[in-house]
């Protein structure tokens, strides 16, 4: 017996000694300089992309002579650049104007999309099919195909000059029903049917159930809908005439022409803060807006 156990000892030794320890990975395996020329190329893009908003912001700093010699460091009016785009023309009056049109339109259009998703999903009435590919047509008609259609009405109800000229025409979304639509027939059916047996009506089971899971599709639909409306340009210039209702764009328009001609400075200046609101929400939404577009891109 012991001859055997010495035996079995000095096999498994035998064994052992074999294997072959693992072989380490050499510095500048072709995995890792692939990772090297990835970040290279991520970075070039990012400085082509980044260009045009650091050429902006020192242009903003810079008088029309500074400006048309080429000059490549930060100039010497910024303080008198800010003054007039903040003061002389009011552009903090503007943004706001924007930032509650953007706000009111996202709130808006997401509270429709998610009822007509929950519809085209969840409820059974005649032409539902047919009805939804209409609301699928009107996303390529432009706006502009209705403006004056949309300006009678709006006329007629007397809402010109006023913040609701600028935010009920565009309550709804075709774009949100159907993100909402696609999110919701991903949803197992067993929850509705386990929400019916508990006596829970559509809206309970939109409140309790829906939304929860639907929170990064809020988050895209948000960020797009807010970038569409601070965007707006020709809906505000026609049915807004009042200089103090006006949005950023309009005001953004104004400041082309300062002290009898074309200022670069403060034009550049402007747009570098009318900048700043629609960066604020895409960052702060940015996790969210990516989980959403996740979401919907795997249906």
């Amino acid at each position: 017996m012991a001859e055997t156990n010495a035996a079995a000892r000095s096999g498994s030794s035998t064994v052992t000694s074999d294997v072959a320890p693992p072989k380490r990975r050499r510095k500048g395996a072709p995995g890792q300089q692939a990772h090297w020329y990835t970040h290279v190329i991520l970075i070039a893009i990012v400085a082509v992309i980044g260009f045009p908003l650091a050429y902006a912001m020192l242009v903003g700093t810079q008088t029309n002579q500074e400006y048309f010699s080429h000059q490549l460091s930060p100039g010497s009016a910024l303080r008198d650049n800010f003054d007039t785009v903040w003061n002389q023309r009011d552009i903090g009056l503007y943004m706001r104007t924007s930032t509650i049109q953007s706000v009111v339109i996202a709130a808006g259009k997401s509270v429709t999309a998610v009822l007509a998703g929950l519809a085209f999903v969840y409820f059974k009435f005649n032409l539902k099919g047919p009805v939804f590919w209409f609301v699928l047509v009107t996303l390529m008609m432009p706006t502009e195909i209705s403006i004056l259609a949309l300006f009678e009405i709006v006329s007629g109800f007397g809402w010109t000059n006023s913040m609701l000229a600028i935010t009920v025409p565009f309550l709804a979304s075709a774009t949100g029903a159907f993100l909402f639509r696609q999110h919701f027939l991903s949803i197992p059916a067993e929850l509705s049917e386990a929400a019916r047996v508990d006596g829970a009506g559509p809206l309970r089971f939109l409140w309790s159930v829906l939304l929860p899971l639907s929170w990064n599709v809020f988050g895209a639909l948000a960020v797009i809908q807010f970038l569409y409306s601070w965007n707006m340009y020709l809906w505000p210039s026609l049915i807004i005439r009042e200089d103090d209702s006006q949005t950023v764009q309009i005001g953004l328009g104004a400041l082309q022409n300062i002290g009898g001609g074309l200022s670069y400075g403060p034009l550049m200046l402007g747009a570098v803060l009318a900048s700043i609101p629609p960066t604020l929400v895409f960052v702060l939404l940015q996790k969210t807006f990516l989980k959403g577009f996740a979401i919907t891109a795997g249906k």
